[in-house]
């Protein structure tokens, strides 16, 4: 065998699954799937579907594959997420660089484009602003899916940002042109009209913290996870803003909390929102609200 040529995928999977399986900083379902986080790790880590992968399983790596895959199987070992270990999340049909810096984006997020999709499907144009971007999944999700005319997003985080920037550089060509402004809330959007707003924003309460898996925890941007109020705070705040910066019949999409759905509706409501309804993901679970602004 060649000097830059190391061993089969199906070896590397292997040794993967065996180092995930017996890793004790990895949570017990993981362990349990060392085989599936595997097949995951080893095909984004060479940037091809899993089906793909299991095709080509008898197919040698090279050096750069090899040291590649191993590094980022010990860094899941070591307990990082799995998305923070190969440096790259799904999101509908993107591709997204993540790191430490930035939330991993979740395919619940992804109901919170479609509701953000149907609601503008008979009135294209306008602009979309999305608050708090984090690594843009929902800002370049509708900048390559929706028919706005602009899109706005905005962080608090200019480490978060920088990692949006880069996501949405990578775009192709054609993509509605997408401006990150760094700034809390609306504060850095004076002077502009949404047809939508729309934020996934923090809201787990403080007190839920010890109950969430480790690798959220202990890995993830805590301004990202958590909120005050019982994980409501953010909301307030979003429906107190939301009308300064919307048209007359614009849309207000969010992603919430199951616990707390009927609370956050009841708040969109004493805002003065109109139209407003819950929005349940595949495990028929309420996740977004959307509200229009009367």
């Amino acid at each position: 065998m060649p000097d830059d040529v190391h061993a089969s995928i199906r070896a590397a999977l292997v040794t993967i699954t065996a180092l995930l399986a017996t890793s004790s900083r990895i949570d017990a379902e993981s362990r349990d799937d060392a085989h599936r986080e595997a097949r995951l790790l080893v095909a984004a880590v060479l940037d091809v579907s899993p089906g793909a992968l299991a095709r080509t399983l008898d197919e040698p790596l090279t050096r750069e594959q090899h040291e590649g895959v191993l590094h980022a199987a010990q860094r899941r070992a070591n307990g990082e997420p799995l998305a923070y270990a190969v440096g790259t999340a799904a999101f509908r049909h993107l591709v997204l660089n993540v790191d430490a810096r930035v939330l991993i984006p979740r395919p619940e997020t992804e109901i919170v484009v479609d509701a953000v999709l149907a609601v503008m499907a008979q009135r294209s144009g306008g602009i979309a602003v999305d608050i708090g971007t984090g690594s843009g999944a929902i800002a370049l999700a509708l900048a390559t899916e929706g028919h706005f005319d602009h899109v706005w997003a905005t962080d608090i985080s200019c480490d978060a940002l920088e990692v949006a920037r880069a996501n949405y550089a990578r775009l192709p060509v054609g993509a509605t042109t997408v401006t990150f402004v760094a700034g809390a809330d609306f504060a850095p959007l004076a002077g502009v009209k949404a047809r939508v707003i729309v934020s996934n924003p923090p809201y787990i309460a403080y007190s839920e913290a010890a109950a969430l898996p480790a690798c959220v925890r202990d890995w993830e941007p805590s301004m990202a996870l958590f909120a005050a109020d019982n994980g409501m705070a953010r909301y307030d705040v979003l429906f107190a803003g939301a009308a300064d910066h919307l048209e007359s019949d614009g849309w207000l999409v969010l992603e919430v909390d199951a616990r707390r759905a009927a609370d956050t509706m009841a708040r969109a409501v004493h805002h003065g929102f109109v139209n407003v309804r819950l929005i349940r993901d595949l495990s028929n679970r309420d996740r977004v609200i959307v509200a229009q602004s009367a």
